[in-house]
């Protein structure tokens, strides 16, 4: 099935095209993404082909373009005063493509119009659980850099569902929006989620990710089933190639969650309580009868990788430190050994 059209048109072609690009990487954009230079070509391509989204500068808009058939246009401003076009949503065109982006479908997810979205049909994706029943095992640090070292071939989407993930702190970055937003919008089944994940979904280089939750509250009474049929809509309308849940201990039916993942790392020390700890993990597995979620887990004991605000980039610190160097090797011998079998 066709994708809807989100047109892009700025006189200034580097921009448009970058633009374009970039949409067309992010494998969560249910669009096709066309970018025009003039107004010329793109009135002669809505002419013949309906445009979902049409996001325009201040200097190519004009009379033709508004009576086009587009159901929501929204201006690319560069700061200056919008009299004339109040009636449209505007976004600043001189901010991260990230951002821009964030804002453009959020205002499209909250119109009242939305053009249907279809699964992907061909598409497997591979869904990799990090959990570890002790703490201070470096859990996220290896979660990040296995994100990060994948996505350099892959189209891979982080989930951190942890109660204090730190991100705003460590990274220096003020969220619009987050892992609850995306939760709270989907229990009110105003519109598809797929178009609100767009205004919420990061980028730390390469990797793509949900910002996590401010207050634990917020994820504390998801059911398991919410999480499962949230995962379940990533899985089928986004083209990832591999999802990453950093889970914790406060996920509901956390039992639920690891049986839907392909493989599962569990970062421990071989200190006395963590191997209690993880023991107690394994009986109650047993219990509650989760058939060959033991065969899933990969057990690690990880480096203890110092990060530094000094060093720069801190997931780049893990991904080409001892951290990195550790997942590269892992992920050498999980693919070797698949081959060998």
């Amino acid at each position: 099935m066709k994708k809807s059209i989100f047109a892009v048109c700025d006189l200034e072609a580097s921009y448009a095209c970058s633009l374009m690009d970039y949409l067309n990487e992010k494998k969560s954009t249910p669009f096709e993404v066309q970018a025009f230079t003039n107004v010329e070509s793109l009135v002669a391509f809505a002419r013949k082909n309906s445009l979902e989204i049409l996001l325009i500068s201040t200097r190519a808009m004009c009379n033709e373009i508004r009576e086009l058939p587009v159901n929501r246009i929204i201006i690319l401003s560069e700061g200056e005063m919008l009299q004339d076009l109040e009636e449209y949503p505007f976004v600043y065109k001189y901010q991260s493509s990230d951002a821009l982006v964030s804002e453009v479908m959020e205002y499209y997810s909250a119109g009242e119009r939305q053009a249907q979205v279809f699964p992907m049909i061909s598409k497997k994706t591979k869904v990799l659980g990090v959990y570890s029943p002790a703490g201070r095992t470096g859990k996220t640090c290896f979660a990040l850099a296995l994100g990060e070292i994948l996505a350099e071939t892959k189209q891979v989407l982080y989930i951190n569902f942890e109660a204090f993930s730190g991100f705003e702190e460590l990274f220096g970055i003020r969220y619009r929006a987050d892992l609850s937003d995306l939760i709270y919008f989907s229990r009110q089944k105003e519109g598809s989620m797929v178009y609100k994940l767009n205004s919420v979904i990061q980028t730390f280089h390469e990797l793509s990710y949900i910002p996590p939750a401010l207050s634990p509250a917020d994820i504390r009474d998801v059911t398991g089933q919410e999480w499962l049929s949230f995962l379940g809509e990533i899985l089928a309308y986004c083209e990832y190639d591999v999802v990453i849940l950093d889970l914790s201990h406060q996920v509901d039916e956390l039992f639920q969650i690891l049986g839907a993942c392909h493989r599962i790392y569990m970062p421990i020390q071989e200190d006395l309580i963590s191997t209690a700890k993880a023991a107690q993990f394994y009986k109650l597995s047993g219990m509650l009868d989760m058939e060959g979620l033991e065969d899933k887990i990969t057990r690690l004991q990880l480096p203890n990788q110092a990060l530094s605000r000094d060093g720069g980039d801190i997931t780049q610190q893990l991904v080409w430190g001892e951290m990195g160097g550790f997942v590269r090797k892992l992920l050498w011998e999980e693919e070797h050994g698949d081959e060998q079998q």
